[in-house]
């Protein structure tokens, strides 16, 4: 580890500690100023810091969880001032914080560490009503639930909707009738389906506010008619349709391994839309009787094949496309070497001289999630299979496992968290989907005249 890069963790970690001292400071005084019980804030904190003991492995998206909960004492504070002007509960959004968090971050644990802190939170501020955290809680449990992997929006309403019946279902359990009126269980019903029409509304804001994207967003993303796509299809058909197989390889095989399969294949649509910027210097929209590159030096050959990574991220930007998205096109070639060009370059040196391995590497990152690592696998089969003469099943799986092994090799997947038993899963999904696109037909006899 280099000075630099001593000094950058170091100080990462002081911002971490600094992070927590002033979290738990904010924690502490919103407490106070609402005058609940200090277990209270003290309880949110240890519940923050184990969302960040669960996902050490992803820091920053630990620490938006964490303020998310801190988020949320404000939401308990408007609570806290229904409750002071003598407003009835029914007005608290019991639901949200558990949709919002189920979509954002895709993860039912996470879901229900927030719901357990906002129950809490919610019944200190009102006087530790334990209606209210019951109501909470239990709408908060079942909303996870239910809307665990929603991809699209009636969805998240029918939640809504099958939640206020629990709520209401709730409230007879715990009144038995004898403290609410009947119109208000009808009131509590109606909470449940407004959470739902409330969190679709606010769900772009929070994506934004967190740099997060939702299984609503994707699929909106999918459409063919988005301008980006539009162009890729125009402008560079071959690539698009390598990004089609790339996206389809990459789905099935994140199914098969419990990763994200819808994040992958909207990540593969989009990873190559850098070459937009000079499509015919990549392979899939030349001309067969012509080759751009013949007429340049390896050198400048790779610069401009290496440049669509940064030309990339610049369109990205451009059209305004998520960060999440964003890093499919950063990473999904990882720091693997441009080997054609190098090799073209090791044919035309003298036995003297020598040709710097790393000046023929692409820029990185390495993939840091599963889903870019199954985009980087899939983009690397997918083109090496095309580049076959006559592509049969023994062939295709040779090759397949010959460069998830090269890949390895390299250290492409050092930063993700796959493991041998998937990358074997991961092969046998290429294998299957590939045979059957480049499967062999019967040779149809001509017509007689």
């Amino acid at each position: 580890m280099t000075n630099f890069d001593l000094f950058v963790s170091r100080a990462a970690g002081s911002v971490r500690y600094a992070s927590y001292v002033a979290g738990t400071a904010a924690t502490v005084l919103c407490g106070w100023i609402l005058g609940v019980n200090l277990v209270v804030p003290v309880l949110l904190v240890s519940l923050g810091l184990l969302l960040q003991a669960m996902h050490r492995s992803k820091d920053l998206k630990a620490y938006r969880m964490l303020y998310l909960v801190f988020l949320y004492v404000i939401v308990m504070t408007a609570t806290y001032m229904i409750r002071a002007y003598k407003a009835p509960i029914f007005l608290t959004p019991f639901s949200v914080l558990a949709l919002l968090s189920v979509m954002l971050f895709n993860d039912l644990v996470v879901a229900f560490v927030l719901t357990v802190a906002g129950a809490v939170t919610a019944a200190a501020i009102n006087a530790n009503d334990l209606y209210m955290g019951m109501l909470f809680l239990t709408s908060g449990i079942a909303a996870a639930l239910l809307a665990n992997g929603a991809r699209r929006r009636n969805e998240v309403i029918r939640a809504g909707v099958i939640v206020g019946v629990l709520q209401a279902a709730t409230g007879v359990i715990l009144t038995n009738f004898r403290f609410f009126e009947p119109m208000q269980y009808v009131i509590l019903f109606a909470n449940g389906a407004a959470c739902g029409i409330i969190v679709l509304g606010i769900l772009p804001v929070f994506e934004f506010l967190f740099h997060r994207v939702t299984n609503i967003s994707l699929l909106e993303m999918a459409d063919f008619n988005h301008p980006l796509l539009h162009r890729l299809m125009l402008e560079a058909p071959g690539t698009y349709h390598h990004s089609l197989i790339v996206g389809n390889l990459s789905e099935a095989a994140c199914s098969a391994i419990g990763a994200n399969s819808l994040l992958a294949r909207i990540g593969a649509y989009y990873h190559d839309v850098g070459k937009l910027a000079k499509p015919e210097y990549f392979s899939e929209n030349q001309d067969l009787a012509v080759n751009k590159h013949d007429t340049l030096s390896p050198t400048i050959s790779k610069l401009v094949i290496m440049n669509h990574i940064k030309e990339g991220i610049d369109l990205a930007r451009q059209y305004h496309l998520n960060a999440s998205i964003i890093d499919f096109i950063q990473s999904h070639h990882g720091t693997s070497l441009v080997y054609y060009f190098y090799r073209r370059a090791l044919e035309r040196v003298e036995d003297t001289q020598e040709v710097p391995e790393e000046g023929f590497r692409y820029p990185g990152p390495k993939p840091r999630t599963k889903e870019i690592a199954v985009v980087l696998l899939a983009d690397s089969v997918e083109a090496a299979t095309r580049s076959m003469k006559s592509p049969s099943p023994d062939g295709i799986r040779e090759l397949v496992h010959k460069i998830i092994n090269n890949k390895f090799i390299d250290g492409q997947l050092d930063d993700c968290d796959l493991t041998l038993r998937d990358l074997e899963k991961i092969a046998q999904v290429f294998i299957h989907v590939l045979s059957g696109i480049y499967h062999t037909r019967i040779t149809y006899p001509e017509q007689k005249k």
